[in-house]
C-alpha cells in the first residue's frame, strides 16, 4: 500500500501547491499535520487562531514540508487540485461553519474530509449538501488519541469511492500497520466511516466500565491495593487478554501522585466524563432494534457518576459497607479475569451485530471482518484478540453473533461458571457491576429456549390490543379480553 502511495503523491516542490491541507491545530490536528509531513506530503496549515500555525512550524517545521497560511484563501490557495482539506475541529456548529466558510472558495471535485467524532447523521446531511455543489465530503473515523495521530492512527473513511482513490494512499501510509498491513479502509459510502468510528467508541466504553468493575471488585472484595491490582494487570496483559487498554490500566494503577503520595486512582474524582459518541450508539442501536447492553450500561455508569447529590443522599440513608466475603483472593481474581474476557466478547459481539444492522440498512456494504483487522492497530481498542474476530467474519460473512463463532463459543463455556460466580459474587458484597451483570444476562437471554416476551405480548394484547402470534399457526391474533368467553379473533377481524 505504500507504493501506491508515492505513486500517487504529487512533488509540490516545483509548484509550491501543498498536496493535502489541515485546517484545526490542536493537539489531534497538529499531530495529524506532522505525520502526513513526516511520511513526506508537502501539507498546508490553517487554524482559527494563527499563533497555532505559528507555533507548529517553530516547533515541528525541521518534520517536513508544511506551508503555513494566514487566511482560509490563502489556505484553500495552497492547494493542489482536485483539493484534499482535513478538518479537525469540535463536533457540531464549529464543524459546519469552517465548511460554510471554504465552501465558495472550493470548486467542483475537491474533497472535504471531517476527521472529527461526528454524528453519523450529521455526515450524511453534510455529504448530501456538498454533493450538490459537485464537492466530495468524507466523513472519516480517527483513533488514537494524540499519539496514534502523531505515530499511526486506525482511520476509517466513508463517503465516494473516487474521493478515496485520492485520500487512501495518504491514509493508508500515515495510519498503523500491524503485519504489514494499514489499519485503513474504505469502510463504505455515505456516513459508513463516521458510524464504525461512533460504534468503536461505544465498545471503548464497555470495555473500560467492565475493566473498571474488575478493579473494583478485586479491590473492594479482596482488599488488594493499587500497585497489587497493577501487577495482576500487567500479567493479565501477557494472556488473552492483551490490549492497549489492559496496558494503560496497569499504567494508572501503578501510579502514584508526587504531591500527596497517594495512589493516583484514588486522589482522581470518580466522576466520568464523556463526549457522546457512547450515548450516540446507544440511540442508534435502539432506533436499528439492536441490544447493545454491555455499552449502555457502561454509558449510563458514567451519567450515574456525575449524579453526586443522589449519590451523596442514599449514602447517608442506607451507608456505604460492603458485606465481607468469605474467599480465597486468588480464585476469585482468576474468576474475574475470565468473566472480564467473556464480558468484553460480548461488547464487541454487539457492537459487530450494530454494525452489521446498520450496513443493512443503509447500504453500506461493510466488510466485518477488515473492520477487525484495521481495529487491531493504531485504535484505542487495539487488543490481540481482535484477530480472532477477523477470523471469524473471513470464515463466515453473515455470522448472526460472534458468541456463535468456535473460538469465542469455547471462550465463553470455559468462563461461563467463573462470570456467575463474579456477578453473584458482586451482588452479595454490594458492588455494583452493571456491565458484568448485563452482559452474563445477555448471554443468558440468547441461549433460553423461552423468554417471557410471550407474556409481554399478552400483556400488549390485554391493555392495547396490540395483537400477537400463536406458535402453533401462522398469523396475528387478538383476544377480546373484554368479553367473557375471551374469544380469540385474528388480526383484522
Amino acid at each position: 500500500m505504500s507504493d501506491s502511495g508515492d505513486v500517487q503523491r504529487t512533488d509540490t516542490s516545483n509548484t509550491g501547491r501543498a498536496a493535502i491541507g489541515v485546517t484545526g491545530l490542536a493537539t489531534m490536528g497538529r499531530n495529524l499535520a506532522r505525520n502526513l509531513a513526516r511520511n513526506g506530503y508537502t501539507v498546508a496549515l490553517h487554524n482559527r487562531t494563527q499563533a497555532r500555525v505559528d507555533a507548529l512550524v517553530e516547533e515541528f517545521g525541521n518534520e517536513g514540508d508544511f506551508i503555513p497560511t494566514t487566511s482560509i484563501e490563502e489556505f484553500v490557495a495552497s492547494l493542489e487540485r482536485p483539493r484534499a482539506i482535513i478538518i479537525m475541529v469540535k463536533a457540531g456548529a464549529p464543524t459546519d461553519a469552517v465548511i460554510d466558510e471554504l465552501v465558495p472558495l472550493l470548486e467542483e471535485g475537491d474533497i472535504v474530509v471531517d476527521a472529527g467524532n461526528a454524528h453519523f447523521a450529521d455526515t450524511a446531511r453534510r455529504e448530501a449538501a456538498l454533493a450538490q455543489r459537485g464537492l466530495n465530503f468524507v466523513g472519516t473515523g480517527v483513533s488514537g488519541g494524540e499519539e496514534g495521530a502523531l505515530h499511526g492512527p486506525s482511520i476509517m473513511p466513508g463517503g465516494s469511492e473516487a474521493s478515496y482513490r485520492k485520500l487512501g494512499p495518504i491514509f493508508e501510509r500515515i495510519s498503523a500497520h500491524v503485519d504489514g498491513e494499514p489499519c485503513c479502509m474504505h469502510v463504505g459510502p455515505g456516513a459508513a466511516g463516521h458510524f464504525v468510528k461512533m460504534v468503536h467508541n461505544g465498545i471503548e466504553y464497555a470495555d473500560m466500565q467492565l475493566i473498571a468493575e474488575a478493579y473494583d471488585l478485586m479491590r473492594e472484595i479482596t482488599g488488594a491495593s493499587p500497585q497489587q491490582l497493577a501487577d495482576v494487570f500487567a500479567d493479565w496483559n501477557t494472556g488473552e487478554l492483551e490490549s492497549f487498554l489492559i496496558e494503560l490500566t496497569m499504567q494508572v494503577l501503578a501510579h502514584t501522585d508526587d504531591e500527596t503520595g497517594r495512589p493516583f486512582v484514588d486522589i482522581v474524582q470518580d466522576q466520568a466524563e464523556q463526549k457522546g459518541t457512547g450515548r450516540w450508539t446507544v440511540q442508534s442501536a435502539l432506533d436499528l432494534g439492536i441490544p447493545v447492553t454491555g455499552i449502555a450500561e457502561a454509558t449510563f455508569a458514567r451519567s450515574l457518576s456525575g449524579h453526586v447529590e443522589q449519590r451523596s443522599l442514599v449514602r447517608e440513608t442506607f451507608g456505604a459497607a460492603v458485606n465481607p466475603q468469605e474467599l480465597d483472593a486468588g480464585e476469585f481474581m482468576e474468576d474475574v479475569r475470565r468473566a472480564l474476557y467473556a464480558s468484553k466478547i460480548v461488547a464487541y459481539a454487539q457492537g459487530f451485530d450494530q454494525i452489521r444492522a446498520a450496513s443493512a440498512e443503509y447500504g453500506w456494504a461493510i466488510d466485518l471482518g477488515r473492520v477487525a483487522s484495521i481495529w487491531r492497530g493504531g485504535c484505542i481498542i487495539r487488543a490481540w484478540f481482535l484477530n480472532r474476530i477477523r477470523e471469524a467474519y473471513d470464515e463466515q460473512s453473515e455470522l448472526p453473533t460472534l458468541l456463535a463463532a468456535p473460538y469465542f463459543a469455547d471462550a465463553i463455556r470455559e468462563s461461563t461458571d467463573s462470570w456467575r460466580r463474579v456477578v453473584a459474587r458482586a451482588a452479595a458484597a454490594g458492588v455494583p457491576a452493571p456491565a458484568f451483570a448485563s452482559s452474563l444476562a445477555y448471554f443468558d437471554a440468547l441461549r433460553r429456549r423461552h423468554l417471557p416476551a410471550s407474556l409481554i405480548q399478552g400483556l400488549r394484547d390485554n391493555f392495547g390490543a396490540h395483537t400477537y402470534r400463536r406458535t402453533d399457526r401462522d398469523g396475528s391474533f387478538h383476544t377480546l379480553w373484554a368479553e367473557p368467553s375471551r374469544r380469540e379473533v385474528a388480526a383484522g377481524d
